[in-house]
């Protein structure tokens, strides 16, 4: 029998409940529309979890209260059943088999941040780079696609190329960077233990950073693949942001100052990705090979950029993963945003995340196989 209360406290509620299910729509449809006009729908895209959250709480306030209610949150999650079935997957997790089948093919992908360490050292309590390489080295990948990637020339400084085609048998590398005199170079790298038959990299325009997006067709399986990664505009976030968001959470300071410079770092990553996104999206559709597609895209699955890459694409945590599938270490324990997508040639034989406080991105491992 439901509670009875008193009818303004009830209109309060309806009204509440019907506003927070229009948000959680607008979130839902949001990656179909344009950030550079609709750059306030990836702030929406980013509250996805808790707006379906509210959603959730109301099916069981209502069940107190007035039951029929409940109708709103069942027709907005109804509405937005696809949304949801990108942010979360409850599917059973088996274990990951280490050992690969003969005809798979392994792809590792992972941001290592430099490896944390630029400069040789033999300190034991901060071997980081150590055991980032060591974890590299069991998954026995036959792709490894990372992003943030460091390598240097100079002698003082770790020759991390090198040491991962000759120490742990990657013969085939893609990774560009021009002689400038620096001998120290960032950016994107593919390691394969196939032969790579032909290389291209795009670099996307600025304003946004240097980014690029590198593919490498990789002779596997009697036919062609082609292997794509990169990494899309970031926010920027520096350590005064970090500390304004946590002014923001206990309530410090003056929340609107501490909000402005975040939501234009917000804005304009948003409108940057939304551009690199088309681009990628322009590459893929030329492609005369299926496509396996790694990424730190920076931005979470219900938005634009996720949904123009991912557009007709498989993503590997969906089909094999569990859970909502964090990657990203920092700011909120929701925020998936390294991806593998590939073309449906393949079939999904598993998936895995190593969650390890090592790089700020966890590492994404999954198992694939041309379909019969």
């Amino acid at each position: 029998m439901a509670v009875s209360f008193t009818r303004f406290a009830k209109q309060m509620f309806v009204f509440f409940h019907v506003a927070a299910a229009l948000l959680f729509l607008l979130a839902c449809y949001g990656p179909y529309l344009s950030p550079e006009r609709w750059w306030f729908l990836s702030f929406l895209g980013l509250g996805f979890a808790i707006l379906l959250a509210v959603l959730i709480f109301f099916i069981f306030f209502w069940i107190v209260f007035a039951p029929r209610y409940m109708l709103i949150s069942l027709l907005a999650m109804a509405l937005g059943w696809k949304a949801i079935t990108s942010f979360i997957t409850l599917r059973p997790l088996p274990d990951f088999v280490a050992q690969k089948a003969p005809d798979t093919l392994r792809v590792m992908h992972w941001n290592v941040a430099r490896f944390l360490e630029l400069r040789r050292n033999d300190n034991n309590k901060s071997r980081v780079r150590a055991r980032m390489l060591d974890i590299i080295k069991r998954q026995d990948a036959d792709v490894l696609c990372f992003q943030e990637f460091y390598h240097s020339t100079d002698p003082q400084y770790y020759d991390n190329l090198n040491y991962i085609q000759q120490e742990l048998n990657y013969p085939h590398v893609y990774f560009t960077w021009m002689e400038d005199g620096g001998k120290q170079w960032f950016g994107q790298a593919i390691f394969s233990r196939f032969p790579i038959v032909d290389t291209a990299k795009l670099v996307f325009p600025k304003p946004g950073l240097p980014e690029t997006l590198l593919r490498a067709d990789i002779a596997f399986g009697g036919d062609t693949v082609r292997v794509m990664t990169t990494h899309l505009q970031s926010v920027q976030f520096k350590k005064e942001d970090y500390e304004s968001l946590e002014e923001i959470k206990s309530r410090e300071d003056s929340m609107l100052q501490n909000s402005r410079s975040i939501f234009s770092k917000l804005k304009r990553a948003a409108v940057i990705r939304g551009e690199q996104a088309a681009l990628v999206r322009a590459e893929m559709e030329r492609s005369p090979h299926p496509i396996i597609i790694t990424g730190d895209l920076n931005d979470v699955p219900n938005s634009y950029t996720y949904y123009t890459i991912g557009k007709g694409m498989q993503d590997a945590f969906l089909r094999k993963g569990f859970g909502i599938g964090r990657t990203y270490s920092g700011i909120s324990p929701t925020l998936r945003i390294d991806y593998i997508l590939t073309s449906k040639s393949f079939e999904v034989v598993q998936f895995q995340r190593i969650v390890r406080q090592l790089s700020d991105h966890y590492a994404l491992v999954t198992d694939l196989k041309w379909k019969k």
